[in-house]
């Protein structure tokens, strides 16, 4: 498998110049053959977005933005992020995996920062699952930043046997030239290689860079094999493409050096999690 890091910086608000920016990017991917492009959270509209929110919406299987990124996807599969208006007139932070010309899978944003500088659940809606979907290149999982955060969102994905996690993210970085590395930069590295070692998943790990409403975002994506080794990385600050190939050997042989993941004991999980789940009820 062959996929590409796409650390763009969008445009705020301006749906039409980031798709043709994600359609330019996505010809370029499939004249190198590969196999799947991924691009940051929010990639169609930027993050800073506010009262933007209800301007710059879609609503999958209706938006023209999407249409063309579904058939777009014919030869190469695509994950972008996007506003979702749902039925209920409630907006969502996705990410959705396009395929073989249709949208193959929608990520609802489980977990909103309202904590520091972020306030994602003043205009956005929660996601409530977590699940997978099958690709070409094996069964997919998708977070979105902060999900990433929480362990328990790369476990549950786990044990539905996911191959490859993909997780789109707009991290920034504050007060940080671009001499240094952002603080949070190793913290990012080292989450990525504890879920896959652990898990023993591929993760793809694709964050934005630039500068939006004053808030700079440090960009550095990277892909790290089953075993906890990074592949790949993409510069920090700066837009970047990288492309990295992806030996589905390596996660054979991992998961039978290190079978964990056939060794958990979901039923006994469940278990514990009832008896935690009904104590901090009663404590409540």
């Amino acid at each position: 498998m062959k996929a590409v890091l796409a650390q763009i910086v969008p445009v705020l608000g301006d749906q039409e110049r980031n798709l043709r920016m994600h359609i330019e990017e996505i010809r370029r991917a499939e004249r190198s053959g590969a196999d799947l492009i991924v691009f940051p959270e929010l990639s169609l509209t930027g993050y800073m977005l506010q009262d933007l929110v209800t301007d710059c919406a879609s609503i999958v299987g209706r938006s023209p933005a999407l249409r063309k990124l579904a058939e777009a996807s014919a030869r190469i599969g695509i994950v972008a992020g996007f506003v979702e208006q749902a039925p209920d007139i409630i907006y969502y932070n996705s990410a959705a995996c396009f395929l073989e010309g249709r949208v193959a899978h929608v990520h609802r944003k489980v977990y909103l920062p309202t904590y520091a500088m972020f306030d994602e659940g003043r205009y956005f809606g929660a996601g409530e699952v977590f699940r997978t979907f099958v690709a070409p290149w094996g069964r997919t999982g998708i977070l979105v930043c902060e999900d990433f955060w929480h362990l328990s969102s790369s476990y549950l994905l786990a044990m539905e046997g996911m191959d490859v996690l993909v997780v789109v993210s707009a991290s920034p970085t504050k007060g940080v030239g671009a001499s240094r590395k952002p603080p949070g930069r190793e913290s990012w590295l080292t989450l990525g290689r504890v879920v896959a070692k652990f898990l023993t998943c591929w993760v793809i790990h694709v964050n934005r860079a630039g500068y939006e409403e004053g808030w700079n975002f440090g960009g550095g994506s990277f892909v790290v094999d089953p075993a906890g080794e990074v592949l790949a990385e993409a510069r920090l600050f700066e837009p970047d493409r990288v492309t990295v190939e992806m030996d589905p050997a390596v996660l054979r042989k991992t998961r039978a050096a290190c079978p964990m993941l056939r060794d958990e004991k979901l039923d006994l999980v469940r278990r514990e999690l009832d008896r935690v789940a009904a104590a901090r009820y009663e404590a409540e």
